[in-house]
């Protein structure tokens, strides 16, 4: 799965590197575990935010504009 940062934050499980909104995760092929992935999916105790989302991707073929004819 691919995630996507919506709140910035450093990630101190990964020598502080820090992410900015928009970016991917995770970064520099590090490979967090499942139980971390939780932890920043899920709203954090002290900052009531989530870092990290699942990054949604359409698998769907892109539309064509109708013909004139």
């Amino acid at each position: 799965m691919e995630y996507k940062v919506i709140n910035r934050f450093s990630d101190i499980d990964n020598n502080n590197i820090v992410y900015e909104v928009g970016e991917g995760f995770p970064k520099g092929g590090s490979k967090p575990t499942k139980k971390r992935i939780e932890e920043l999916s899920k709203p954090h105790p002290k900052y009531r935010i989530s870092f990290i989302e699942e990054e949604k991707t359409s698998k769907s073929k892109p539309k064509t504009p109708p013909s004139k004819e």
